[in-house]
């Protein structure tokens, strides 16, 4: 295997599995929903100070990674560059998903006072939720599917 491929390969699964573990703690951090409103909004809020300044870096690097691991993938058989693609898809889908879906609701919530939360302002987090789960759903499988094609790649 030659020494770009390994080290773009190691690359992208490092960056897309501390992303794809970054969105999933959220979703296995079942007591955060319980918070009252005014501390599940200052904690969201948070996040979004936190996390829109490391994870476009994170997942800007690990797109690149996952493209040269990918397109480096092309002699290693059909289910190896497969793999490699369909991650890269993933993760360019969690993006989308990302800058179309959750980042609009992030800066609505932005916009609150925690101490005077507007009417419904549960039905935004709950489509954020809802979001944010399908976002993590095609983390997860795009790691899994850099993982599957590492351990497959024999060559």
């Amino acid at each position: 295997m030659s020494v770009v491929l390994t080290a773009s390969r190691m690359v992208a699964l490092s960056l897309v599995g501390l992303y794809a573990g970054g969105v999933l703690f959220v979703v296995l951090a079942p007591s955060v929903g319980g918070l009252p409103g005014p501390a599940y909004v200052r904690y969201w809020q948070a996040l979004n100070v936190d996390y829109g300044r490391t994870m476009p870096p994170l997942l800007l690097a690990g797109i690149a990674a996952t493209v040269v691991a990918s397109a480096l993938s092309w002699p290693r058989g059909g289910l190896v560059l497969g793999l490699s693609s369909v991650a890269l898809i993933l993760v360019i889908l969690t993006v989308a998903l990302t800058l179309a879906g959750l980042e609009p609701l992030n800066r609505v919530a932005d916009a609150w006072d925690p101490d005077q939360l507007p009417a419904g302002w549960h039905e935004i987090r709950h489509r954020w939720l809802n979001l944010h789960l399908a976002r993590t759903a095609l983390a997860v499988a795009a790691f899994a599917c850099l993982v599957t094609a590492q351990a497959v790649d024999r060559g």
